[in-house]
């Protein structure tokens, strides 16, 4: 046990086990909801959706949420991967929960109540080749902000992932993909800093977006800018650099294999538990493709220079 985290490592086929039951049971007991119920998903599909009209919670009351929210990030970010989005949510209400955050908590309570024995399985095929996904739905918060979702894989769950409201509103989804690679970014760069210093140099650096207009941008700087995308920062062209010196190779990959969307929309029913079992490990990150992808869309390592 360390830091609440129940770790059992496999040494026939290299894994590593987690599990945080303890925390979980503590925060649907400070809830005070009823044990036996269940939910599918942590969210309903009106995640995102805020009610002007929801009574604000009491004083004590909204103590007790911030309480929670807390305590289940600190899962999150450690064991429970699959639920990130949610709280991601419900972290923006913590200063102005209402009667309907509530309940929204609730059901991911509710959901962690019947996976309470689901754990976070990871593990490596080669230390030498790293994925990453990311993803931004576009304007799905009350004030019109982006949510920008990561996750980066070495073959058996997710060793990051990223899930939060975009700082900025964007005046286009292929801005909002872009403004979310720029926030992922760092991650990608700083788990190949990090590999390194352990002695194990990456060979393979895939960068994967569903957006060819945002990997054109994400490519070509300046030089895939027209008139409806001048407005957007430079400072979001550094990735056109860091591209090329990191050695990452920009992938695209089609939405229904796109990882990260599982932190950007609160999927339901078979694409939620295909994505789910993917970033907890239970299957391997190549069980995402269907089928090979037509020769024009398996790579985009040195694309036109089409302006967006």
């Amino acid at each position: 046990m360390f830091l609440g985290m129940d770790i059992t490592f496999n040494d026939n086929d290299g894994t590593v086990r987690i599990l945080m039951k303890v925390y979980l049971k503590e925060a649907i007991a400070d809830s005070g909801m009823d044990a036996s119920k269940v939910a599918p998903t942590p969210a309903k599909k009106d995640l995102f959706t805020v009610d002007d009209g929801s009574e604000q919670l009491d004083k004590r009351q909204g103590e007790i949420f911030h309480s929670i929210v807390a305590k289940l990030l600190y899962v999150s970010k450690r064991a429970r991967t699959d639920a990130q989005l949610a709280i991601a949510f419900l972290c923006t209400r913590v200063s102005c929960s209402t009667e309907q955050d509530w309940k929204k908590l609730i059901r991911l309570l509710q959901y962690f109540n019947g996976t309470l024995d689901m754990p976070l399985i990871l593990g490596a095929d080669c230390l030498a080749e790293s994925k990453s996904w990311v993803y931004a739905a576009y304007a799905v918060h009350d004030d019109m902000k982006s949510h920008t979702g990561g996750a980066t894989s070495l073959g058996c769950g997710a060793v990051m992932c990223k899930s939060t409201k975009q700082k900025l509103n964007t005046k286009s989804s292929t801005e909002a993909k872009v403004a979310g690679s720029s926030d992922y970014l760092p991650n990608t760069i700083w788990a190949r800093m990090f590999l390194a210093k352990q002695g194990y140099e990456l060979t393979e650096n895939i960068f994967y977006q569903d957006n060819q207009s945002a990997i054109r941008l994400d490519k070509n700087g300046r030089a895939s800018c027209g008139q409806k995308s001048r407005h957007i920062d430079i400072r979001y062209f550094f990735m056109q650099d860091r591209f090329e010196s990191e050695g990452i190779s920009v992938v695209y990959c089609r939405t229904d294999e796109m990882l990260a969307d599982f932190f950007t929309k609160s999927l339901q029913g078979s694409l939620f538990r295909k994505f789910r079992s993917v970033l907890l490990g239970h299957c391997h990150v190549n069980t995402l493709t269907k089928s090979p992808l037509p020769p024009s869309e398996e790579r985009v390592e040195n694309p036109i220079l089409e302006k967006v």
